[in-house]
């Protein structure tokens, strides 16, 4: 039994801290809180095998005692969507040197915002030129990350994925259209309904950064996690009505001065603004080296939004 430290006890590090410590290992999970993972709807979790700790991750001090002698290293952390320029860097510059200092391999979870605006599908070949500040901010994690890697201070690979599915997920799409959509209302988003748009399941983000951590030979280079063949928003709503049981899914655009208007009082809408080419084009990402490298197939989109629709609605029922 190993340890493994993970920062974050989002949906992605819950997700990763149930699989691991499912598996037997020894798992500690950070937060600011000492929370414990996120439970999935309809099912009860006493956390057995998971150690809560309450820390600041990105106090370097801090960080490095909770790491020792760890054997993998997983950021799962997601800082306020308005607070990433500011939180990021130095949670990155801990994370960087809890690695160095433990020897634990760094797995982060990263997203496919550093790629920029691009044509065609994304592989994990294409380089980053990230055209938002929030793309900028998250190549240069990883760009950091792999100078230390290759300088031989650290091990490290990140796993990318697209906007999320699963319960807990938080995406325009879970936000704004699902619950309302489900509840036999309209649901909105600023977006081309119509645009192809991949939707990756946490569970596959999960399981595919514990494959990364356990395989050298991945070490060093980024990996986007297995994700299904992309489904329009509309679609996605529709499909979501049918396995919910509710009305035919009902959406609608939102306009463009709508979110800046919204953005003048609050501040996720404001930070949506300028990663708007993700949602009025299509927006694909090809995984087909995880799968073929890890034998990791993703989850069907149904299996995952059925998921996501048990967590909204037992989030509702609270």
């Amino acid at each position: 039994m190993s340890l493994h430290v993970i920062v974050g006890a989002g949906p992605v590090g819950s997700a990763t801290a149930r699989l691991l410590a499912a598996r037997g290992e020894q798992v500690r999970l950070i937060t600011r809180s000492g929370s414990g993972p996120q439970q999935l709807p309809g099912r009860s979790t006493s956390g057995a095998g998971i150690e809560c700790v309450a820390a600041d991750a990105s106090d370097e001090v801090a960080l490095e005692r909770h790491t020792a002698g760890a054997v993998a290293l997983y950021s799962c952390a997601g800082p306020a969507y308005h607070r990433w320029t500011t939180d990021w860097p130095p949670l990155g510059a801990a994370l960087v040197r809890a690695a160095e200092a433990s020897g634990a391999v760094l797995v982060t979870t990263g997203n496919l915002y550093g790629y920029g605006e691009v044509d065609g599908p994304m592989t994990e070949e294409m380089p980053l030129r990230a055209n938002s500040v929030k793309g900028r901010v998250r190549a240069k994690l990883w760009e950091d990350a792999l100078a230390a890697h290759e300088a031989g201070r650290i091990r490290t690979a990140e796993v990318r994925g697209s906007d999320y599915l699963g319960a807990h997920a938080v995406s325009p799409f879970s936000v704004m259209v699902l619950p309302k959509v489900i509840a036999g209302g309209r649901g909105t988003a600023p977006a081309d309904l119509d645009a192809p748009h991949s939707w990756t399941y946490v569970g596959d983000v999960a399981r595919t950064l514990v494959a990364v951590a356990a395989d050298e030979k991945a070490w060093g280079r980024p990996w986007h996690a297995p994700t299904p063949p992309p489904m329009s928003i509309r679609e996605l709503a529709g499909r979501a009505a049918e396995l919910a049981g509710a009305p035919a899914a009902r959406v609608a655009k939102m306009p463009g001065v709508a979110l800046r208007l919204a953005g003048l009082f609050n501040p996720a809408a404001r930070e949506m603004i300028e990663t708007q080419y993700q949602w009025q084009r299509p927006f694909v990402v090809d995984s087909k080296a995880a799968t073929v490298a890890f034998g990791i197939e993703p989850t069907p989109t149904d299996e995952a939004l059925r998921e996501t629709i048990d967590g909204i609605r037992a989030q509702a029922a609270v």
